[in-house]
C-alpha cells in the first residue's frame, strides 16, 4: 500500500483534531479530558520545534556563511548576492506588516473569545506585559547592545536571545573564511556534518507533526469553540497568500527593468522548480533542479548559479518571512496586544535575520517563528492558533522562496556580465524528450 504523503497526513491530522474538539465539547468534562490527554502532545512537539531552534542557527548559518570560501568573492559576488537576499527578505518582511495591519485578520475575533485565549495563555500574557516595561525602561541602543553576547553558552540557552546566536553564527563563518583552509577544512566538515544531523532530528519531529496537529486542534476547539476563530484563520490565510502573491509580481518586475528578459520566459523556465518545491517544501530538496532550470533556461553563467542558488537556499527566505511577519501580528491581534512600531521595526529586523537561519526543509519556518515571536514579546503558544494551516501556506512560501533565489541569481548574473541566452529556449519540448 502507497504511503500517504505527510502533506496528507497533516491535513487528515487537522480534521481529526477538529472533528474530535467538536465532539468533546458535547461532553460535559470533554474539555478537561482534552486538556489533560490529548493538548499534552502538542506542547510536545512544539518544545521539540524550539529545542531545534539554537542548533538549526548554528549549524546553517556558519555552513551558508562560510561556503562563500574566501573573502574577496565575499566583497565582489559575495556582497552583491547577501545584499540582494537580505533586501529582498526586508521588502518581504514589510510586505507582510503592511498587510496585516491594513487587513487585520486578528481583530475580527471577538472580545468574549480573545478574554478565552488571554486566560488560557495568561502566563504568556503577563511575561509580554513584564518584558514591554522592560523594554521601555531601557536607552534607544539597547537592541543593539544586546545583540553581541558577553557569553554564547548563555545565549545559547534561551530561546529568546536567538540575534546573539545570529551575531555569532555569522562572526564565526567569517572567521572560518579567513583562517588558511587547510586549518577550517576539519571545522567547516563537522559543521557540514552537524547540519545534516539536525536537518534529518527536523524531519523526524515533522514525522509527528499530524499528530502534533491534532492535539493542538483539538485543544484549540475545546479552548475556544468560537466560530469567529475560525474565520480568523481564513482571513491570516488570505493575508498570508496575497502577500505571496505581491512578491511574485516583485520578482517579475526585476526580471523584467533589472534583467531585462521577459518576465513570462523567467516563469515557463522556472516553474518545474516552483512545482517541485510546492509539492515538497524544501528548497534544498528543489535545489538541483532550480539550479538546471536556471542555468540551462535562464541563461545564468554556471559560475553565477553555482554559487548563488546554495547560498539562497540556506540564507533567503522571502515567502517564510513574509509569513513570520504576518504570523507574529496576527497572534498578537488575537490576543489583543497592540505592538508599537518600534516592535513591529523589531520584527523586520529579526524576520530577516532569522530566515539567514532557516534550513531549507518543511517545517523549518515554524521553528524560525519561534524566535520572532519571543524576541518580539509575543506568547509562543499562539503557535497553536496557525499550525493548522501552515502547511498549505509552508507549500506556497517555499515557491517563493525558490522564485527568489532564481531572481537573484539573474540579477547577479546580469550585473557581472554573465547572463547570456539560454541553452535551452523551447523548455517544452526539451521536457517532453528527457520524459
Amino acid at each position: 500500500m502507497k504511503k500517504i504523503a505527510l502533506h496528507w497526513q497533516i491535513l487528515i491530522g487537522m480534521a481529526l483534531g477538529v472533528l474530535i474538539g467538536l465532539l468533546m465539547t458535547q461532553f460535559e468534562q470533554g474539555k478537561e479530558i482534552v486538556q489533560d490527554w490529548i493538548k499534552p502532545f502538542g506542547t510536545i512537539f512544539i518544545n521539540s520545534l524550539k529545542l531545534i531552534a539554537v542548533p538549526l542557527i548554528l549549524a546553517s548559518l556558519i555552513k551558508g556563511v562560510s561556503d562563500l570560501k574566501d573573502i574577496s568573492k565575499l566583497s565582489k559576488m559575495g556582497t552583491r548576492t547577501i545584499g540582494l537576499y537580505l533586501a529582498t527578505t526586508v521588502i518581504a518582511v514589510s510586505i507582510g506588516l503592511l498587510l496585516v495591519n491594513i487587513i487585520q485578520p486578528g481583530n475580527s475575533i471577538s472580545e468574549e473569545t480573545r478574554q478565552e485565549l488571554v486566560d488560557n495563555y495568561s502566563g504568556d500574557a503577563a511575561k509580554y506585559s513584564e518584558e514591554a516595561f522592560k523594554q521601555k525602561e531601557t536607552g534607544p541602543l539597547q537592541a543593539l547592545v544586546d545583540i553581541v553576547p558577553e557569553n554564547i553558552f548563555g545565549a545559547a540557552s534561551e530561546n529568546k536571545n536567538m540575534l546573539q546566536i545570529i551575531f555569532f553564527a555569522i562572526f564565526f563563518g567569517i572567521g572560518l573564511i579567513l583562517i588558511p583552509e587547510k586549518k577550517a577544512k576539519p571545522v567547516k566538515k563537522f559543521f557540514d556534518g552537524f547540519n545534516e544531523v539536525i536537518l534529518k532530528m527536523i524531519d523526524l519531529i515533522m514525522l509527528a507533526a499530524p499528530y502534533g496537529v491534532f492535539a493542538l486542534l483539538a485543544a484549540l476547539v475545546v479552548e475556544s469553540p468560537s466560530i469567529d476563530l475560525f474565520k480568523a484563520l481564513i482571513w491570516y490565510a488570505f493575508t498570508v497568500i496575497l502577500g505571496l502573491i505581491l512578491m511574485i509580481g516583485f520578482y517579475n518586475l526585476l526580471v523584467w527593468v533589472v534583467a531585462k528578459k521577459n518576465p513570462s520566459t523567467f516563469f515557463k523556465g522556472i516553474s518545474p522548480a516552483q512545482l517541485l518545491a510546492f509539492s515538497t517544501s524544501s528548497s534544498a530538496a528543489t535545489l538541483p533542479v532550480t539550479m538546471e532550470r536556471v542555468t540551462e533556461h535562464l541563461g545564468v553563467d554556471e559560475e553565477v548559479s553555482s554559487f548563488v542558488l546554495p547560498i539562497g537556499a540556506t540564507i533567503n527566505m522571502d515567502g517564510t518571512s513574509l509569513y513570520q511577519a504576518v504570523a507574529a501580528v496576527f497572534i498578537a491581534q488575537a490576543f489583543g496586544m497592540d505592538l508599537s512600531l518600534g516592535v513591529q521595526l523589531g520584527i523586520i529586523v529579526t524576520a530577516t535575520l532569522a530566515s539567514i537561519g532557516s534550513a531549507a526543509v518543511p517545517g523549518a519556518g515554524m521553528v524560525m517563528l519561534v524566535i520572532v515571536l519571543g524576541q518580539a514579546g509575543i506568547p509562543e503558544a499562539g503557535l497553536a492558533l496557525i499550525f493548522a494551516i501552515d502547511r498549505p501556506l509552508d507549500m506556497c512560501r517555499t515557491t517563493v522562496n525558490v522564485t527568489g533565489d532564481a531572481t537573484v541569481s539573474m540579477l547577479v548574473a546580469k550585473w557581472l556580465g554573465k547572463l547570456h541566452e539560454p541553452k535551452i529556449k523551447n523548455w517544452d519540448d526539451e521536457y517532453h524528450k528527457k520524459k
